[in-house]
């Protein structure tokens, strides 16, 4: 499967995964980044632990049809935290049956899974220091507004509003954008189970013409919204999940409006065409705006993979 994709290898070993690896587009910004895992041997028993309470999660809970097969693939997923769209008036609490929550609720206080949040949140954090900036103060501006607001974790452990688990057994998602996330924002994905990663489990970043090798237990971090990207598929006895943690679009845009909602402020200014102007024009500022808040390499980054 692997070359029957005319596009460049991006080689993404074990032997380096523990040193993360940039992706940076002509302007030297970070547009990605492939964290690895880090070099210690218990990371990666708790990332084999991770996989085992997740297979026995699976074997346990009832997923609803839309659980089991939709846009992005043929595998079982559920996901938890807060969020806004769909017609909601207030951010909430993704809605999940009461056994899939005590499940969530269960994993999220294992070490195996605070240490991956954690691990994820430390490589948003360094390599672009803004934008999780930005995720941790809308997080908290919600959470302390609307107090029902769970968070899946510990502040300290994750900038990141919602996580999705995908119990597979075969978690291998078709091309897709995750069109509710933040634009200019990241989504961080963790591997995990039992494959091999030299025959299947790459992740393919379809605009960007890669394919990059996805071992399990490792961490990558990338605008999900913004890049069409999928798995190339792995054996018939192996088992791949993955851990998915992300802030929809929503959440910021309600803080922005001053806890509003678009049709709401639309609506107040109707008829004001300076407010209308001055609304259009911090819409239209706010993508750049982002996008120039990645953090910039400026020639130091030796070990980034310019992409162009």
């Amino acid at each position: 499967m692997v070359q029957s994709l005319a596009f460049p290898f991006l080689f993404f070993s074990h032997a380096t995964s523990s040193l993360p690896r940039p992706l940076v587009d002509k302007e030297d910004r970070v547009v990605a980044v492939l964290g690895g895992r880090p070099n210690d041997d218990k990371y990666l028993r708790l990332t084999q632990d991770a996989a085992a309470e997740i297979e026995r999660a699976r074997v346990q809970l009832r997923f609803r049809p839309e659980q089991q097969v939709g846009r992005r693939g043929d595998f079982y997923s559920a996901s938890v935290g807060p969020s806004f769209g769909g017609g909601q008036q207030v951010p909430g609490n993704l809605v999940v049956s009461r056994a899939i929550s005590d499940v969530f609720r269960y994993l999220f206080a294992m070490e195996c899974f605070f240490r991956i949040a954690g691990f994820a949140n430390g490589l948003f954090r360094a390599w672009n220091p803004s934008v999780h900036m930005h995720y941790a103060t809308v997080l908290d501006t919600l959470t302390h507004e609307y107090p029902d607001l769970r968070r899946n974790f510990e502040r300290r452990f994750s900038a990141f509003a919602a996580a999705t688990i995908n119990f597979g057994p075969s978690t291998v998602t078709l091309p897709h954008i995750d069109a509710l996330n933040l634009a200019w924002g990241w989504c961080a994905i963790t591997a995990l189970g039992d494959f091999n990663p030299d025959l299947g489990g790459h992740l393919v970043l379809w605009d960007l013409r890669l394919i990059i090798r996805f071992p399990p237990g490792s961490t990558i971090l990338i605008p999900s919204a913004l890049l069409r990207h999928s798995n190339i598929g792995i054996g018939l006895n192996e088992r791949r999940y993955s851990f998915t943690q992300y802030s929809a679009a929503g959440l910021f845009r309600w803080v922005d409006n001053g806890f509003r909602t678009d049709r709401t402020v639309e609506e107040e200014i109707q008829g004001d065409s300076g407010a209308q102007a001055e609304r259009a024009e911090a819409r239209r500022t706010r993508w750049a705006m982002g996008i120039n808040s990645f953090r910039r390499l400026n020639g130091t980054g030796g070990s980034g993979s310019r992409i162009v």
